[in-house]
């Protein structure tokens, strides 16, 4: 599993202080983005250098609870499965240990050649797959 932490400022909410829901995608995006540097594949490499984008194809989020203004939220990212241009991810995202929301997202791997799924590079599927969680269900 990897973990991040992110506050949640005063602009990632409505005026009443509770979390506006296109605010938590952008968070969750940038603990995805960290995820890969952390895999030693940081989105600008992808992007300028392998010409590999890794667009969301499908995103099914579940909220819990409101989130508020000054907390800091837990982001967790399992990865489920690896195919051949495509990879689950599970994140939990919670604050004072109360999960808020949950996601199911799967990123494919695309070339920015020619727009169509690729194969993931050798090593970045290694990399992944220490990360791989087999007893998900």
């Amino acid at each position: 599993m990897y973990s991040a932490i992110r506050p949640l400022h005063f602009g990632d909410c409505d005026p009443s202080g509770i979390a506006y829901y296109p605010s938590y995608l952008k968070l969750m995006d940038s603990v995805v983005e960290d995820f890969f540097a952390s895999l030693g594949a940081p989105r600008k490499e992808m992007i300028d250098d392998r010409k590999i984008g890794t667009p969301t194809l499908t995103l099914d989020l579940t909220f819990v609870k409101p989130g508020f203004h000054g907390s800091d939220l837990t982001f967790d990212i399992r990865v489920t499965r690896i195919g051949g241009s495509s990879l689950d991810l599970e994140h939990t995202v919670s604050a004072n240990g109360n999960t808020l929301w949950s996601a199911r997202q799967r990123l494919v791997a695309t070339s920015l050649k020619t727009h169509k799924a690729c194969a993931w590079p050798d090593d970045i599927r290694a990399a992944l797959s220490h990360h791989l969680e087999t007893n998900n269900a």
